[in-house]
């Protein structure tokens, strides 16, 4: 029995997300192997041999893999799949890309962000935005599984797996890179922050997202927002923490002027401390927080930035 995870990367580097799933394959008991399809993408593949508990790294690099694009990924994957058991790949943009297509064309069920390995066939996966984990025994052949990296801790990067190099399948043809935007910040990524500082709706204005910066910037933390906020227009998509947004679960949250709607608590409530700002003291974001504070935030937030200073 062997798992293959697919990698997500850059071409330099690899995702923290791939760690996580990583550790998730690792508990079927099978061998673990990544595979890294992509352009020059050398780093990559050295950083994937390096993560504990992999025990070969398939790389694969052409052109038509640079820009990550699922249609041809999906097709490398499939010319691989007869050795594999499992298929895993994080539950990101990324894995959520690829993945169906492959389950699609190998005629299985996906089984979609699995949060716990009950059994090499059977998963829990969270369902009704959290409030009910479901478990669920796939049958299939190949079982091809998206991971919610939250869930599992990341691999550690003390090992040395063999590289084998593959042939690239063909360009499918059926799409075209044509450009990116990347969104540059200096703060960290809000997917792998230890820190987030988030806000909602109740910060009134992209104006006034501009109290939390001095908190942030203390506590080298990631910005993030509700879903409310971003579309009231005060912050951008990327920013947004929730069921539809990103699935977070940091170090510390802070959560500022967010009521907590069940869609936003399904994205953080697994943050490790969570501490909640909000002038209602009925407010359900106080039913997940370990430190609740009832006030303005007007007036909490920078007296809080000038306490940690």
């Amino acid at each position: 029995m062997n798992a293959l995870v697919i990698a997500e990367h850059d071409n330099a580097s690899l995702k923290g997300s791939t760690l996580n799933t990583v550790t998730a394959a690792a508990l079927f008991g099978a061998q673990v192997h990544v595979l890294v399809a992509g352009h020059d993408c050398g780093a990559a593949v050295e950083a994937a041999s390096k993560i504990a508990g992999v025990t070969k790294v398939i790389a694969v690099d052409a052109p038509h893999f640079g820009a990550g694009l699922a249609e041809n990924v999906a097709e490398q994957v499939l010319s691989l799949a007869a050795g594999y058991s499992h298929i895993l790949a994080p539950a990101t943009a990324y894995g959520k890309s690829v993945l169906p297509r492959v389950a699609a064309k190998l005629n299985v069920a996906q089984v979609s962000e699995i949060t716990k390995v009950v059994a090499p066939d059977t998963f829990e996966r969270p369902i009704y935005a959290g409030n009910a984990i479901a478990t669920v025994q796939s049958g299939d052949h190949t079982k091809v599984i998206t991971v919610r990296t939250t869930a599992f801790d990341a691999a550690t990067t003390t090992g040395s797996a063999a590289v084998e190099t593959a042939g690239a399948v063909p360009d499918f043809g059926k799409s075209a890179f044509i450009s990116r935007k990347l969104a540059k910040s200096e703060r960290p990524e809000l997917i792998s922050a230890r820190v987030i500082v988030a806000g909602g709706r109740g910060v009134g204005s992209a104006e006034n997202f501009k109290i939390l910066e001095p908190l942030a910037d203390k506590l080298g933390a990631a910005m993030g927002a509700s879903r409310a906020a971003v579309d009231a227009g005060f912050v951008p998509n990327d920013w947004q923490v929730g069921q539809t947004g990103k699935i977070v679960a940091p170090e510390l949250y802070i959560a500022v002027g967010i009521s907590g709607a069940i869609q936003h608590l399904a994205g953080m409530k697994d943050s490790k401390t969570i501490v909640a700002i909000n002038k209602d003291p009925e407010a359900p974001i106080f039913s997940v927080a370990d430190y609740g504070l009832v006030g303005d935030l007007f007036d909490v937030v920078p007296k809080l930035a000038d306490a940690i200073a």
